[in-house]
């Protein structure tokens, strides 16, 4: 990218950690809502927050408060650039919604800033940069929700240091669901209800689980899918965060979802469902909520979704 560049504005789409089965191993981007940032250059070195619009009017102006100007903040001093940024912020995806939220802003912002310098990094190499970004979320921050983002579709962490990130295959004919009750739930939060020790027997079924799932997704295999997309791990802890979620995920199952879970840490709950029974298992989802008296937005998009897309440069 030429050097005359003087602003970018890149997008990330909200996503759906862990994929029920795969606690900070897999990620799924889920490109029902995006955020966009646009990076202006600036003389002055730095980060400075321009901007906010969106779901919300007002973010954190100080870098170490803020994912997209944190992100930001790693891109140009992993380059060595002499120059700085204003960013701006559009929120579309949620915060505290186990949505992403977090890992989108960041996601964007590296994109945006990419954009602007003399010698772009290549889209795998902005994993990094936007991490420290989602480090604001949470520290040490997951990788899942990033890697999905960044990257788009079906994404596992193999392998942490050094990284070893590889998009996955995805099932055909299937749709993803996604419910947002009116709840806010930290991420740091989350974590910390998690214990450090997990039983034989639990941690055997929970491998048989992610082996049965991933087998399944790469052979277009449902029936390997449905058995393998159960939580044994991290969900039954994290139940008291959302009571509701059990009449959901039955209502989800009996009208003929694969599986259904939390979407990353909460309060976000998801279903993977063929597109023919899609329609009624939105519509059970949304019975089983509303008969707890538990607000919730819908969202729906297809498996396969974009991560990063570079929207326009000036």
């Amino acid at each position: 990218m030429s050097s005359a560049a003087s602003s970018a504005r890149a997008t990330a789409p909200a996503s759906i950690g862990n994929v029920g089965v795969g606690f900070d191993v897999l990620g799924l981007a889920f490109d029902a809502v995006r955020d966009s940032v646009t990076a202006h250059r600036e003389a002055e070195p730095g980060v400075r927050l321009g901007t906010v619009s969106g779901l919300v009017n007002s973010l954190p102006a100080e870098v170490e408060k803020n994912c997209a100007l944190a992100a930001a903040r790693a891109v140009l001093e992993a380059a060595g650039a002499s120059f700085g940024c204003r960013i701006d912020i559009h929120k579309g995806v949620p915060l505290s919604a186990g949505m992403g939220g977090s890992a989108a802003s960041a996601v964007a912002a590296a994109g945006a800033v990419n954009a602007l310098l003399d010698t772009p990094f290549a889209t795998l190499d902005l994993l990094l940069p936007a991490m420290e970004g989602e480090r604001v979320s949470a520290d040490p921050p997951p990788w899942d929700n990033v890697m999905a983002a960044l990257l788009g579709g079906l994404v596992i962490a193999a392998r942490l240091d050094p990284p070893l990130i590889r998009r996955l295959p995805l099932p055909t004919g299937i749709a993803c669901i996604l419910f947002h009750p009116d709840r806010k739930i930290e991420t740091q939060r989350a974590r910390e209800l998690l214990s450090d020790n997990i039983a034989k027997d639990i941690a055997v079924e929970h491998a048989r689980n992610i082996a049965s799932f991933v087998a399944g997704c790469a052979s277009n295999d449902l029936e390997l899918v449905a058995a393998g997309l159960r939580d044994v791990f991290i969900e039954p802890q994290r139940l008291p965060l959302l009571p509701e979620l059990a009449s959901v995920q039955a209502a989800a199952i009996e009208a003929g979802a694969l599986g259904c879970s939390f979407s990353g840490s909460g309060p976000s709950v998801f279903a993977w469902v063929p597109d023919g029974q899609a329609k009624a298992c939105r519509a059970a989802m949304a019975a089983a909520f509303a008969a707890a008296g538990c607000p919730a937005t819908p969202y729906h998009a297809p498996l396969i979704s974009d991560g990063l897309r570079l929207e326009a440069v000036t």
